[in-house]
């Protein structure tokens, strides 16, 4: 099996890896939670939300498919096995059971906004070692923010 040679240097590709190795675990988990509070969802709003976390959920899969892409791309294995995801989250979780619409959009805003403030950090680690994958981190991340103003707005 050939391995992908790194056109980053190795102290580049391990700060580039494991921004990009942070941000897979925060996407997979944001597009399971969001799933989690889609089928539990109940209350007044909820066709408008049921249909707004299916959004964050397609947002989620192509954006942590793009960043497990680009860890192979310059030499690192991603890893988004469950177990990994667990282990490592910082989302803060949902209850089981019904979840009332107004507590899952408060929820979800809080956990975008977390998520963002993490994307952030890892935008300014990788401007020097691999503005590549800076250019990406920044996308996505704009693409959750505008997500996490959406949710606010219905706060």
């Amino acid at each position: 099996m050939a391995v992908v040679k790194s056109p980053l240097s190795e102290t580049a590709r391990t700060v580039t890896g494991e921004a990009l190795q942070g941000a897979l675990v925060d996407l997979v988990d944001l597009s399971l939670y969001a799933k989690q509070a889609h089928w539990n969802l109940v209350g007044p709003r909820f066709k408008v939300v049921h249909e707004h976390l299916d959004e964050i959920v397609d947002l989620a899969r192509q954006a942590q498919d793009d960043v497990a892409e680009r860890a192979v791309a310059i030499g690192v294995n991603p890893d988004g096995r469950s177990r990994t995801v667990a282990d490592r989250t910082e989302i803060q979780q949902l209850e089981p059971g019904d979840l009332a619409d107004d507590k899952v959009v408060a929820a979800v805003a809080d956990a975008l906004f977390e998520i963002i403030g993490r994307f952030r950090g890892r935008i300014a680690a990788t401007g020097e070692p691999d503005p590549v994958t800076q250019d990406l981190l920044i996308g996505i991340t704009a693409d959750l923010e505008k997500q996490h103003w959406m949710f606010r707005a219905q706060a």
